[in-house]
């Protein structure tokens, strides 16, 4: 399908009533111009956030605000979100990462999509807009179900981890610029346990078996091993190019430990 009109809106508004008429929304265009350039892309409009004035990222009182248009370089690149740059940097490379936006993140399909497994961890709150009027919803929610047609992904609302309580991990085929085999992405503090994990499912899933069993209890080796493996009862895993869906679910015990006992 041919691509008829690329629109460049100006403000938010224009975003929601071209997304509104059926234009797929494009931040960076690592996702959607692959799409387009195959043929594959079922729109024959594109809306482009550019210029839509989405790209900020703030901190501010322990809250991070990060405009669904900022790429993955700025959020990087942002002092208060210094806790994120080891996992940003396991993703794709330098110049898909000065591309690549927070919001287009959110839509990827699993084994991509890395920031979207940290922020399902960290309890993001997602601020949308559409023809309706604005709403928030948990990242959870978009990731599972995704939004409305003629909805946007404005910003997402993330609380900072206290010191120590977060921990990222990642198996990949190579060092650098791989999709995922296993990624792990947690909160644990204090009366929190939360477990994200990517490349087992089609989209990032938490690991409620797991939480549930070292809810309230320290993270030794031993409460990490019973973790582990009944975090498998939380996964669909799929096989691919990097891995099988067998070898997928037999690592993840490993690096669900690793990630959480470095």
């Amino acid at each position: 399908m041919a691509i008829q009109a690329v629109h460049v809106p100006e403000s938010l508004d224009g975003v929601v009533a071209c997304s509104a008429r059926g234009g797929q929304v494009m931040g960076g265009g690592t996702v959607v111009m692959p799409l387009v350039n195959s043929g594959s892309a079922a729109v024959t409009e594109l809306v482009s956030l550019r210029r839509a004035g989405l790209g900020g990222v703030e901190v501010s009182d322990g809250v991070a605000t990060i405009g669904a248009a900022a790429t993955l370089t700025a959020v990087g690149e942002h002092p208060g979100l210094a806790f994120l740059r080891p996992a940003l940097r396991t993703i794709a490379s330098p110049t898909i990462r000065n591309q690549a936006t927070v919001g287009g993140n959110l839509f990827v399909a699993q084994p991509y999509g890395d920031l979207a497994v940290c922020l399902l961890a960290l309890d993001a709150t997602c601020e949308i807009a559409g023809p309706a009027g604005r709403r928030d919803a948990p990242v959870a929610d978009v990731l599972a179900a995704g939004i409305a047609t003629g909805e946007v992904v404005v910003a997402v609302r993330v609380t900072l981890p206290e010191p120590g309580a977060w921990h990222y991990h990642k198996a990949m085929r190579r060092r650098l610029n791989s999709a995922a085999i296993v990624t792990v992405a947690s909160v644990t503090s204090a009366g929190v346990c939360r477990i994200a994990l990517g490349g087992l499912a089609p989209r990032p899933v938490r690991a409620v078996s797991a939480e549930r069993l070292l809810s309230g209890r320290p993270l030794t080796p031993e409460s990490l091993a019973e973790a582990s493996e009944a975090a498998r009862a939380d996964i669909d895993p799929f096989d691919d190019a990097y891995a099988s869906a067998w070898y997928r679910a037999r690592v993840l015990p490993v690096h669900l430990r690793r990630a959480l006992l470095p």
